[in-house]
């Protein structure tokens, strides 16, 4: 019997991929795709399929969020997170939310369908690649182990805006302008960040950012997985918070 699947991906043509290369296996049969993390729970919570492969980068919940919601109304699912992010931290947060398979969209057809089979079987695949990465530097350098979200609080409201700005490539300068704050305010939150979630530089605030999913704020401070930029009220409503701060 066919094992059914769902595709969870923002890109179109990487689902019409996907579909493409499961077509040729009968041992695999789509039965939804999506590009919405929410819309992924609601199929999973109806058709129950046997495995969802997600993106991370979901239009309203990000990969990790929709793999915690699948599990909680369809647990027989097994998640399979398929990223281009070839990131340690990545790898352990879906981990940590129950995924049972990490593959990097660079694979080949192959390998992928390797993965599935592996993850249908009850077992556990994850990208040799990363693995070995993340097995070196636990035994060499050490990794910080505390769940992202731990890391997220450590961050104030405006931090956060600030960190998502600079996960999408805006340069300083750039941040500044976007915030209506001064150059040497948006260098001293990237400094703050550095000092609190550990890392050297700001690859390494991408790389947290990205890795977590984080893009940004909600009204009552927490934080909301999206593409889109904040709106003109909340940017008015951190600059607001930024007066009072100081």
């Amino acid at each position: 019997m066919a094992l059914n699947l769902l595709l969870a991906d923002g890109h179109k043509v990487v689902r019409d991929g996907l579909k493409a290369i499961l077509s040729r296996d009968p041992d695999f049969r789509v039965i939804g795709e999506t590009e919405s993390g929410r819309e992924a729970v609601q199929i999973c919570k109806t058709e129950r399929p046997h495995i969802a492969i997600l993106e991370i980068g979901l239009a309203d919940l990000n990969g990790f969020e929709t793999t915690t919601e699948i599990l909680r109304y369809s647990p027989e699912t097994k998640v399979v997170v398929l990223t281009m992010l070839e990131e340690e931290l990545a790898m352990l947060n879906a981990i940590r939310c129950g995924a049972r398979g990490f593959v990097l969209k660079r694979v080949s057809a192959q390998e992928l369908l390797e993965a599935l089979r592996a993850v249908a079987r009850g077992g556990v695949y994850l990208s040799p690649s990363i693995s070995q990465r993340l097995v070196d530097r636990m035994q060499n350098d050490g990794i910080d182990e505390r769940p992202m979200a731990s890391r997220a609080r450590a961050l104030s409201p405006r931090e956060l805006q600030v960190l998502r700005l600079i996960a999408e490539g805006n340069t300083s300068k750039e941040i500044a302008q976007l915030l209506a704050l001064s150059l040497e305010t948006v260098r001293t939150y990237r400094k703050t960040m550095m000092k609190k979630l550990g890392v050297g530089n700001v690859a390494g605030l991408t790389q947290v950012a990205l890795s977590t999913g984080l893009t940004r704020v909600g009204s009552s401070g927490s934080v909301w997985p999206t593409e889109t930029a904040g709106t003109p009220q909340e940017l008015r409503r951190f600059k607001t918070q930024e007066m009072v701060s100081t």
